[in-house]
C-alpha cells in the first residue's frame, strides 16, 4: 500500500465519510463511528484534507486492527480506504 496509488486500482467501498475541512482527531473519530456500524470485510472510504491524516490513519489502522487497504492523494485531498476487521 502506498500513498498515491493509481485511481484505477482503488478498492470498491460500501460506506463513505467526507471529513474534508476537519483536523485531527475528528476524521479518525468519524471513521471509527462509521466502522462500528459496518459488517466485517466491508470497506470504508474517508476523504480528508488535513495533511497529517495520512499518518494518523496509518496509526489508527495499526491500533484498531482494521486494514488500511489504500491511501490515494490528490492535490486537494486524500482518500483512505479501511477494511472493517
Amino acid at each position: 500500500m502506498s500513498v498515491s496509488d493509481p485511481v484505477a486500482e482503488l478498492p470498491e467501498f460500501q460506506h463513505d465519510v467526507d471529513a474534508s475541512g476537519l483536523t485531527c482527531p475528528l476524521p479518525i473519530l468519524r471513521a471509527k463511528k462509521a466502522l462500528a456500524q459496518m459488517e466485517s470485510g466491508q470497506v470504508l472510504r474517508v476523504i480528508t484534507t488535513d495533511p497529517k491524516a495520512v499518518r494518523d490513519f496509518q496509526a489508527f489502522a495499526k491500533q484498531s486492527g482494521n486494514g488500511l487497504v489504500a491511501q490515494h492523494e490528490t492535490p486537494d485531498s486524500v482518500q483512505h480506504f479501511l477494511r472493517r476487521r
